[in-house]
């Protein structure tokens, strides 16, 4: 696998203010992203940028309170639609717009990538996606599909800086030689500490009953993933269908053995040190 290369971005704040609009670029790429609060569209409604053709992204707390919630559109002013949804859709709270600096995009690049976006949403299975249709494909030409693919990958690269990773499909990518273990009540699951979070590997199992004091908010996300297919009924247990990233160690141990837990000792390598003890044997290595 080769490795990833290094690349810089810049972020540049007009108001001074940290959490207001922040205007993001990325070396060796004519994208451009705005990210703004919904608490400051009116100022950012003013910005030229808005304008111009783009596809964007609104995201806010979602019904089961474990995911986002997240809404893909497309627009040849994007300014236009994000006014109806100021009116018409209460949950988001921030925006994030991409657009060209050249003005190179056209309508039928970012309906590509409203499309492609939705779709790896519904792969991830990290978001409860707003969007009541899936949109399709349009027809492109073979060079305009390359070209928006390309854009996409820099904006796919651009988006966990605004800390939205609702787009990445888990993926454990460390040697199986390096998972971390988790046995108890006749399950046994696999996962791997990452930067994003705890990968836990496809095909781990999960208990299926639940202690009476298990806290709301693992409850609820276990509904959550068995709705979404994450977890799929196999007897009696429940089988990660595809690899997912949960938050820490303690909530993806918490969801695979249906109460509360601490992961940094209920995760173990294959020579049975605690995750606890492997990353204070890390700590204390020069």
């Amino acid at each position: 696998m080769s490795k990833a290369q290094g690349f810089s971005v810049r972020i540049f704040i007009p108001s001074g203010e940290p959490e207001g609009l922040r205007i993001i670029e990325k070396s060796n790429w004519n994208g451009q992203g705005l990210v703004f609060p919904r608490a400051q569209f009116a100022e950012a409604r003013q910005r030229d940028e808005l304008r111009r053709t783009g596809v964007y992204v609104l995201w806010g707390p979602g019904e089961s309170g474990q995911l986002p919630r997240v809404y893909v559109g497309e627009g040849d002013s994007v300014l236009a639609r994000l006014e109806q949804h100021a009116k018409q859709k209460d949950f988001w709270t921030h925006a994030v717009v991409f657009t060209s600096k050249d003005q190179s995009l056209n309508k039928a690049h970012v309906k590509h990538l409203e499309a492609r976006l939705v779709q790896l949403a519904a792969e991830a299975k990290r978001a409860e996606l707003d969007n009541g249709n899936v949109p399709q494909l349009p027809v492109l030409s073979e060079a305009d599909a390359a070209d928006a693919e390309a854009f996409l990958a820099d904006l796919l690269l651009c988006l966990p800086i605004v800390g939205l990773t609702v787009f990445e499909k888990s993926k454990a990518v460390g040697a199986r030689s390096r998972d971390l273990i988790l046995k108890a009540k006749g399950i046994e699951a696999r996962g791997q500490d990452a930067a994003e979070g705890f990968v836990v590997r496809a095909d781990s199992l999960a208990v299926k009953k639940e202690v009476p004091s298990i806290p709301g908010n693992l409850r609820e996300l276990r509904r959550v993933l068995v709705k979404k297919g994450v977890l799929q009924d196999a007897g009696t247990v429940y089988r990660l269908t595809q690899d997912y990233t949960f938050n820490s160690p303690s909530e993806a141990a918490g969801v695979l053995l249906g109460r509360s837990a601490n992961g940094r000792t209920e995760w173990k390598d294959a020579q049975g040190r605690t995750l606890k003890e492997v990353q204070e044997a890390q700590a204390s290595t020069s």
